[in-house]
């Protein structure tokens, strides 16, 4: 018996003997795997890129997990997000991560490793010298990913320095927000690996954005929010697959896609508020989704191009769409002029609109999704349309198969409207319903379902669904015009 209580008294001295040492381990920070700790046992390398996601701030802070991460904070590469501005002349919750730009100096200089992401937020007018000292820097000369965003906007005149293209070759990632672009941009420049660019309310001349895209030999997928440009911008890629585009001032725009063999997706955002925009496609022979844009505010015109290029490029058409005009006649559509590869479209228009709608789907003859979203402030354009041709547009007898209809409220006309896809469209499966929040519940879908259950509907198995929806549809279409691994950028969540 004393044995065994001897034997029992030794092991619980080296189990107290253990928990202290652990919390002595735990108060000096050098946690190890016994401890819980397995995410410090982990390379240096994998801990550093771990850093150099984390904004500048919390990356610092990992200096006290454990010993293991003290030495990697100054060599991981640098998050380093600044806010300009005089300290509490903004609100830090919008900014939490942010350092402001007079430590940026002291940072740049003690960090001795490379920095990943660079991200200016500027608040006050006017240029900042520093700016183009920290871009010049040894830290900051091989960049991933640039973020210059400017809220005074444009008109403030504030410039981009030449220095902030020093990282073309490295860079992944661009995002250019309120400036103007300078007069010229150096011709050897060269961004081998950019994959994405955004200019978003951005002054630029059509000369000086082309040569910006010359030097682009990687981007995929191209953003141009309310850009204001001087002349023509014209747009020739080998590698863009999704282009957005909202124009940004009163006076007349155009972006004409002369050569793009490989887009698939032409976005425009809010294109019902512009005024004078022009969008020309040239060359777009996989183009498959396309939209949001307003048959109440375009034109659609369709030429043939030259017999030579259609045996070359198998490519018939030439579309140019008028943003801002009444939707006025178009030409005849025949096999030669329409536009085949497009399968997803989305349109905007108001309730009394049907016939415009089915003009612009003669354009589509394999279209296989159509979102059409109500809005009450097209109710000047109306059409008093009473008699369609049913076996057109030939999309309606072979492709068409999913049609959602979004802002809907049920009123007489927008049930005449949807009725209309009820009764004739062959192929159709799914007729979705976004409502509005004030409109949904579940008296008002039994009400609607019950006037839309007809017996001599086209489909048989056309489903119905409804689904309570508030806020401005577009925005999630601009928010998605980088994500290339979303093969619809129309469909809600």
């Amino acid at each position: 018996m004393e044995k065994k209580k001897a034997a029992a008294a030794r092991s619980a001295r080296k189990e107290r003997k253990s928990h202290g040492a652990a919390r002595k381990r735990a108060r000096s920070g050098d946690c190890d795997v016994n401890a819980g700790d397995f995410i410090s046992r982990l390379p240096d390398a994998v801990l550093g890129t771990i850093i150099s996601l984390l904004p500048t701030k919390d990356g610092g802070r990992t200096q006290i997990l454990s010993r293991r991460w003290r030495h990697l904070w100054r060599s991981a590469p640098l998050n380093l997000e600044v806010i300009t501005g005089p300290p509490g002349s903004y609100p830090r919750h919008h900014h939490p991560s942010a350092v402001h730009h007079s430590a940026v100096s002291k940072i740049i200089s003690q960090h001795l490793g490379p920095a990943r992401r660079f991200c200016l937020k500027h608040l006050i007018d006017g240029d900042l010298p520093e700016m183009e000292s920290w871009l010049d820097s040894r830290a900051l000369i091989s960049l991933q990913e640039l973020d210059i965003i400017n809220y005074t906007g444009y008109k403030t005149g504030y410039t981009l320095p030449q220095s902030v293209f020093r990282s073309a070759s490295t860079l992944l990632v661009a995002k250019i927000m309120g400036c103007n672009f300078p007069d010229a941009i150096t011709r050897s420049m060269n961004f081998y690996l950019l994959n994405q660019l955004s200019m978003d309310c951005v002054s630029i001349s059509g000369d000086v954005f082309h040569g910006l895209l010359s030097g682009c030999h990687a981007l995929e997928s191209l953003a141009m929010l309310e850009v204001h440009a001087a002349g023509c911008l014209r747009v020739s890629s080998p590698t863009l697959r999704s282009i957005g585009f909202r124009k940004g001032s009163r006076k007349r725009a155009e972006l004409v896609l002369e050569d793009t063999p490989r887009l698939e997706r032409l976005l425009l955002p809010y294109c019902d508020r512009n005024n004078s925009a022009t969008i020309r496609v040239i060359w777009a022979p996989k183009l498959q989704i396309f939209g949001p844009f307003s048959t109440g505010a375009c034109e659609l015109r369709v030429f043939q191009v030259a017999a030579t290029d259609i045996i070359q490029h198998s490519y018939m058409e030439m579309v140019i769409f008028y943003v801002g005009c009444f939707l006025q006649g178009m030409s005849p559509v025949s096999s030669t002029n329409s536009i085949h590869t497009v399968k997803v479209l989305a349109l905007g228009c108001s309730e009394h609109q049907l016939g415009a709608v089915l003009d612009v789907l003669m354009w589509f003859p394999c279209l296989e999704k159509l979102y059409v979203t109500f809005h009450a402030h097209y109710r000047t354009f109306k059409q008093n349309e009473h008699h369609y041709d049913p076996l057109h547009p030939a999309c309606l007898q072979t492709h068409l198969k999913r049609v959602v209809f979004k802002l809907f409220k049920g009123s007489k006309q927008q049930i005449e409207f949807v009725m209309f896809f009820i009764l004739y469209v062959k192929l159709l499966k799914k007729i979705e319903f976004q409502v509005c929040g004030d409109y949904y519940n579940t008296e008002f879908v039994a009400r609607q379902r019950a006037l839309l259950k007809v017996g001599n509907r086209a489909s048989r198995y056309a489903q119905f669904t409804f689904r309570n929806t508030s806020g401005c549809t577009d925005d999630h279409v601009t928010k998605h015009i980088h994500d290339l691994s979303l093969a619809d950028p129309f469909r809600l969540p």
